[in-house]
């Protein structure tokens, strides 16, 4: 603007200043004054003469509040107002402003009908402005906006098209967050009436195609319906003919066709598809000559096809040239690019699987070197880097790299965090069943340890990774719920920083970021200082740090704790004593496939006892429990004895893992003759055996033993459960009659059965009594462990219920019910199930069951049972109810019911707990 055009336009907002003035509130000409002297200002604003709009759209704001709809200058008051937020979108780009204007376009449009004066002086090239800038918004008001702006532009008109692609692209992208079906399908046809509009000749036509194709491949990659992908490739060809050489658009054609090309190579094994896939990545890197931004990324897809025909075709060349490239392309890359680690990850797969046949150390020792660097790239959120670290360890582990312990230990701190951040058992249950292959870690973490002679640490890492699934999975605090509680300020600040790492929408991060005042690049870094400062506290040093050995040792305060270690690379015992140093039992003719063949060896003897006479002999399973004693529990008690000169008779606790968790342990038997005639002892001949799911679990019942209420016993009962929940029960009513009988008068005593032993029943029962005893079909859901439940009149009591609760002041359960202390098959070392469960809810003690209970013949263990457990209050009134028996109780009374119970139903009882 010329300085007397400044003049003028100042002079006239002066004038116009005055008109207002004369003009207050309530004056009929208010609403025009304040527009006039809006108009004005916005005029210096749009000319760079004014800078403060911030007083300027209040003005066009409080006339329209004049003008309400009805009023004959409603429709220009909002034309002008979208115009003044139009023109502060277009020189400061803060989306609130398009956003605001899109929402005024829609009430206004409606008012403005063809041939409207409005409609003539181009108001469609203002809401054309606004509609191809609105921002890509998921939410539901954004999607509903777009509908909106859709529907008062129909076929015909000339923004249809715009509008019609707006809300298709919002809807692929929304479906790209959340998988919603009904979202990519609305976008497929969307997109399908934009490419049917759309002319061939018209310039966005390209980009109408390609975002149709983007969209089917997204429904493709969820469905796997092969006519999405052809069709998507049809469209891809089309936009590239329309891109000759030199057209701006033909290099990312080039690169979307080859990526399609190679999914359709992956599915159909065409060698045609994945050899033009890679002639395309050719060509289009020709089009990104050095300093081109996206010539990393072309460098990046060209390996992935050549790695590609190699797995396929075995050609060296193949897998050298796409490692040459993926180096490129990593050179290429900003040390901030969010896709950086995708590039390190490719680059240290290929290198990792180049070494199994060339067997060079610097390939796995340069693979290796670029997981650690993936796990501090600065954008890299906590799912990445789980998986970086998860990497890690198999290449440690497959080429023997010293890194091996140290990659365990990050995987394990990582996922800690990751899941430490939830608050809710099934959405840390989800967030960990998102990471695959992972169950067997901890048991693999130990085995590596041990072999670097670092028993102690194989102990820490097993108890880690073994107890994140319940300590973060039941009512137990998580870390972060303990520092809320102590210090909810530095908690918030560490849980505000973690959603940065875990990578939220852009807009969120902008949101965490100016909240927490860190800049783009330093989540991770101010993440872990949050970390440095919480462990700082006196109270939180090992703050998502793993247990130490000193503090997991108190387990075995009343008798020794045997881990056994299920290991891809060995198997093998660690016997954890009640002071000094851990002893290690290696299983030297044990592998991990003759283990799990011998789990599945016992479960198809105890099928067949389980349909011979109880007189048969059992000698599948007998010659199964020789194996079990010979190869596995001989050593360990070589140890127990010589070393620890453990009296017979004492306890110890069994901490099985992965395949060992569904074998018998207690059961291990010699039967073997000495030559005196008398019979060799078997290992309850020796010990009274115990389980626990982790060491953690058992230090924590004998913490919260020294809380002791008034007992309570309730019995429940479902031997009738009702149509298509398993047969009748006949014996139930009897056993809890039994039982009621067999527990002291001291006690408060509840029978709960029939009619009243429903979920809701049971649920009150189990919070409301320390004493339980549960008679009733029981079902362990082998994919679903928190769906495991008993068996009640109307509805399941999973072990979700159970695990909702915190029960404090309770003791004792006996679980008389089927499954009831089997693991699940995807969590890792299957520690998951029913009598776990409760025990983690707050019962110390409890008596469940391996497998499936004849309700007739398991009454003779119950009888016996309780008569030891109560033994000593028989006749003393003034004596006290004591959960710590029960291990003594089960071994004695497996003992007293040899000759009426067959083998299988004796050794399907064990006792878990203090």
């Amino acid at each position: 603007m010329t300085n007397e055009t400044v003049s003028h336009l100042n002079h006239a907002m002066q004038c116009f200043q005055l008109v207002l003035d004369q003009c207050p509130v309530g004056h009929p000409d208010h609403a025009a004054a304040l527009t006039n002297l809006a108009d004005a200002r916005i005029v210096g604003y749009i000319q760079n003469h004014l800078q403060d709009i911030d007083t300027t759209t209040p003005l066009y704001r409080e006339a329209l509040a004049l003008r309400p709809q009805g009023h004959p200058d409603h429709a220009l008051s909002l034309c002008v107002l979208i115009g003044a937020l139009k023109y502060r979108y277009s020189k400061e780009s803060t989306a609130i402003y398009i956003h605001e204007s899109a929402q005024l376009c829609c009430k206004l449009l409606p008012l403005c009908p063809e041939g409207t004066y409005l409609r003539s002086v181009g108001i469609d090239s203002v809401v054309g402005y606004v509609i191809n800038n609105l921002p890509v918004d998921i939410s539901d008001e954004g999607i509903h906006l777009r509908r909106n702006v859709l529907e008062l532009y129909p076929v015909g008109q000339q923004l249809h098209l715009t509008a019609l692609a707006n809300p298709a692209w919002a809807l692929a992208i929304r479906f790209t967050q959340y998988g919603n079906i009904d979202d990519i399908d609305e976008s497929i046809q969307l997109g399908r009436g934009v490419v049917f509009l759309c002319p061939g000749e018209h310039y966005d036509r390209v980009g109408y195609l390609n975002n149709l194709a983007y969209s089917l491949r997204l429904r493709f990659n969820h469905q796997g319906k092969p006519n999405d992908l052809d069709e998507a490739i049809t469209l891809y060809e089309e936009a590239l003919h329309l891109c000759p050489v030199g057209h701006e658009s033909r290099n990312f054609l080039l690169d979307n066709l080859g990526g399609a090309l190679v999914t359709r190579f992956n599915e159909r094994s065409d060698i045609d598809d994945i050899t033009r896939a890679i002639s395309l990545y050719r060509e289009a890197l020709t089009l990104c000559p050095p300093g081109h931004p996206h010539r990393d990324i072309t460098f990046n897809n060209l390996a992935l096809a050549l790695k590609t025909r190699y797995d396929k075709l075995d050609v060296s060349d193949d897998l050298n040239e796409a490692i040459d490239r993926y180096r490129e392309s990593l050179r290429l890359k900003r040390h901030d690019d969010p896709e950086r680690h995708v590039t390190l990850y490719n680059l240290s797969s290929t290198l990792s699987f180049r070494f199994t046949h060339t067997r060079k150390n610097e390939d796995v020792e340069e693979a290796i070197q670029l997981c650690q660097d993936a796990l501090v790239h600065p954008t890299e959120g906590f799912q990445e880097r789980i998986v970086q670290a998860y990497n890690w360890t198999i290449a440690a582990e497959q080429h023997g790299h010293g890194s091996a312990l140290e990659a365990y230990s990050t995987f394990f701190e990582l996922l800690d965090a990751h899941l430490a951040t939830r608050s809710l058992a099934t959405s840390r249950r989800e967030a960990a069943a998102a990471f695959r292959d992972i169950s067997r870690l901890p048991v693999n973490a130990a085995s590596c340890a041990i072999r670097r002679s670092n028993v102690r640490h194989a102990i820490e890492l097993v108890e880690q990774g073994r107890g994140q699934q319940w300590s973060l999975a039941s009512r137990l605090k998580t870390p972060v719920e303990d520092l809320e509680l102590a210090n909810p300020t530095l908690a918030h600040k560490y849980l505000e920083l973690s959603k940065v790492v875990l990578q939220p929408s852009p807009t969120e991060l902008l949101l965490i970021r100016q909240q927490q005042n860190i800049g783009d690049l330093q989540g991770s870094e101010h993440w872990e200082a949050a970390i440095a400062e919480i462990r700082d506290l006196r109270t939180f040093s090992r703050f998502l740090l793993p247990p130490l050995y000193k503090d997991l040792q108190a387990a075995a305060r009343q008798g020794p704790v045997i881990i056994l270690i299920a290991g891809q690379y060995s198997c093998s015992a660690i016997i954890v004593p009640t002071s000094g140093d851990p002893h290690h039992v290696p299983f030297l003719s044990l592998s991990l496939i003759e283990l799990n063949n011998l789990k599945d060896r016992f479960a198809r003897a105890i099928r067949h006892a389980s349909i011979i006479g109880p007189k048969v002999p059992r000698s599948d399973l007998i010659v199964l429990l020789r194996t079990l004693w010979d190869e596995i529990m001989l050593p360990i008690i070589n140890v127990l004895e010589n070393v620890l000169k453990l009296k017979h008779r004492s306890r110890i606790w069994l901490c099985p893992t992965a395949a060992f968790t569904s074998i018998p342990l207690h059961a291990a038997h010699p039967f073997q003759t000495k030559a005196d005639g008398s019979k060799e002892p078997c290992l309850e001949d020796l010990y009274i055996c115990s389980y626990t799911p982790t060491l953690s679990a058992l230090v924590r019942s004998r913490q919260i033993m020294k809380k002791r209420v008034t007992p309570s016993f309730a019995t429940i009962g479902q031997g009738q459960p009702g149509a298509g929940k398993g047969k009748a029960l006949l014996a139930v009513d009897s056993e809890l009659e039994l039982v009621h009988k067999l527990v002291p008068a001291t006690a408060n005593r509840t029978t709960i059965f029939g009619d009243a032993a429903t979920r809701a029943g049971a649920l009150q029962a189990l919070e409301e009594n320390t004493w339980v005893h549960l008679a009733c079909h029981a079902k362990q859901d082998p994919t679903q462990p928190y769906d495991s439940h008993f068996v009640m009149k109307d509805e399941h009591l999973t072990l979700l219920d159970i695990m909702d609760k915190d029960i404090p002041h309770a003791e004792f359960a006996f679980l008389s019910a089927c499954h009831t202390a089997v693991g699940d098959e995807e969590t890792p070392d299957e520690v998951i199930h029913l009598a776990a469960g409760l025990q983690f809810s707050g019962f110390k003690s409890v008596i469940g069951t391996l497998w499936e209970v004849n309700d007739a013949v398991a009454k003779h263990v119950v009888k016996a049972f309780y008569k030891y457990m109560f033994m000593d209050l028989k006749d003393d009134t003034s004596g006290v109810m004591d959960c710590t028996k029960a291990a003594w109780a089960l071994n004695c009374a497996t003992h007293a019911v040899k000759t009426k119970v067959p083998l299988e139903q004796r050794m399907v009882f064990i006792h878990i707990g203090v």
